[in-house]
């Protein structure tokens, strides 16, 4: 009985870790870019979209598709590196497992 009470703790004390871990991943940011930079999008750990900023010679009336293109190819480097952030904080409680809906 007394492993099993030991083995609890461990646990409780796993979930409390990986709870801190999560709650820290809002507070972490990454960047994303494209066009060497013209478009950049912040987006912190839980992949949520913080700012999205382009330059003035990004904007092309004539061309707003390349604009388009440009936002959406820097709005997914950022998401990419989100995942990136939250596989190697997340991943040592999971030893490389993805366990759908942790993070």
């Amino acid at each position: 009985m007394n492993n099993m009470n030991q083995m609890m703790k461990q646990v409780k004390k796993m979930q409390e870790q990986m709870l801190k871990a999560q709650e820290e991943l809002a507070t972490k940011t990454v960047d994303g870019s494209a066009g060497g930079g013209v478009v950049t999008v912040e987006v912190n750990g839980h992949k949520k979209v913080l700012s999205v900023n382009i330059k003035p010679e990004a904007v092309d009336p004539d061309d707003v598709e390349m604009l388009q293109d440009l936002i959406l190819a820097a709005v997914n480097d950022a998401l990419g590196k989100a995942e990136e952030l939250a596989n190697q904080d997340m991943g040592k409680f999971t030893g490389g497992m993805k366990i759908p809906g942790l993070f």
